[in-house]
């Protein structure tokens, strides 16, 4: 059996300190950047800094969400601050774009990638394949069974993720479709309606 982590979603430093005080082996939390939760507080880069500083002095991961979509003229800017990231010790980085998780895997090859929900796992399949492009942890879909996730988790290398609240939203897993066909704003861009 795998070691069972406790993973918390962060979105302010009093949260952070409020998970890290309560158990959690790990925390993920987003920046100003390219995160998918853009009208949250998020943290800025000072705040990056020290928010892993006060994580890893207290034995707790860090993993900061990139996972939105990268347009063409972006992809500069995400690899700088992929670079800092990387640079102020962010354990890893969860991402929906493969794409981007084959230029970070050669520019960082040692730096710690993780699928997003957004990437929308349901099976073995999906996993050896993110597996393939160099992810070290899937999250897996919303919708995987409890004996779906058991067979996964039997069946591979990486480490796997499932949220235990489900989806909070009416949208198939981690496709955010509903809000740009409604609000013509996308949760794929981080401006989910």
């Amino acid at each position: 059996m795998r070691d069972v982590e406790l993973l918390a979603p962060v979105g302010s430093f009093e949260a952070l300190k409020a998970a890290v005080q309560n158990g959690a082996n790990a925390v993920y939390l987003g920046g100003k950047d390219f995160g998918a939760r853009a009208s949250a507080n998020n943290f800025d880069r000072d705040e990056l800094k020290d928010a892993v500083k006060y994580a890893h002095i207290r034995g707790v991961q860090v993993f900061v969400t990139t996972n939105t979509l990268r347009k063409e003229n972006e992809i500069e800017d995400f690899l700088e601050y992929i670079k800092f990231l990387y640079d102020i010790d962010v354990d890893a980085i969860i991402l929906q774009d493969i794409g981007m998780a084959r230029l970070i895997k050669r520019e960082l090859p040692d730096f710690e990638l993780h699928a997003s929900t957004q990437m929308v796992a349901h099976s073995l399949e999906d996993v050896k394949y993110l597996e393939s492009v160099g992810f070290d942890r899937v999250v897996l879909a919303r919708e995987v069974t409890v004996e779906e996730i058991k067979y996964i988790c039997d069946n591979c290398k990486a480490d796997i993720e499932v949220f235990v609240h489900g989806a909070l939203c009416v949208c198939y897993s981690g496709q955010c479709l509903m809000s740009s066909m409604i609000g013509n704003r996308s949760g794929n861009r981080g401006r989910c309606a």
